[in-house]
């Protein structure tokens, strides 16, 4: 094989990676950790059914906008499947209290709340606190700046 075969070789490689990598990264409006596992490995299914913050396992996963959530059950990945939107936490994840406040933060999956058939996650439960004093005010400014800070990097904001 010549140089420029090996060249060219490497950069059709390099070049796949680079798009393979993009096209399977996490959506920049995901709240997700390095590995882009949402929720901390928490089932945002388990907030619906079980009224609570249950671990989940990588033995029982999906996929939704790039973000990988992990479920207590197969019946709750199964579940999550058939309707991801209904499951998944607002604003990608991010603090609905932040999000208020046009900001993007990490939450904690013990400070959670469901609002009208919604799943609400919040920096902390003292953050959540004070986003439960007006929480109908604050949902509605979240919804608005979302809007316009869905695609932003939190380091922008």
């Amino acid at each position: 094989m010549n140089a420029l075969t090996k060249t060219l070789r490497r950069s059709f490689v390099f070049g796949a990676l680079a798009l393979s990598s993009s096209v399977f990264a996490a959506d920049p409006g995901m709240s997700v950790d390095g590995n882009d596992l949402a929720i901390q490995g928490y089932d945002p299914v388990a907030y619906f059914t079980d009224s609570q913050a249950t671990q989940g396992s990588s033995e029982y996963s999906a996929t939704y906008n790039n973000a990988i959530y992990h479920f207590s059950s197969a019946e709750n990945r199964d579940a999550f499947r058939a309707d991801p939107v209904k499951y998944a936490p607002q604003y990608g994840g991010y603090c609905a209290f932040g999000v208020a406040m046009e900001k993007k933060f990490d939450t904690d999956p013990q400070a959670w709340r469901i609002v009208d058939g919604k799943l609400y996650l919040n920096l902390d439960e003292k953050v959540q606190k004070r986003w439960l004093e007006n929480t109908a005010e604050f949902i509605d400014d979240a919804d608005s700046n979302w809007l316009e800070i869905k695609t932003v990097s939190p380091s922008k904001l």
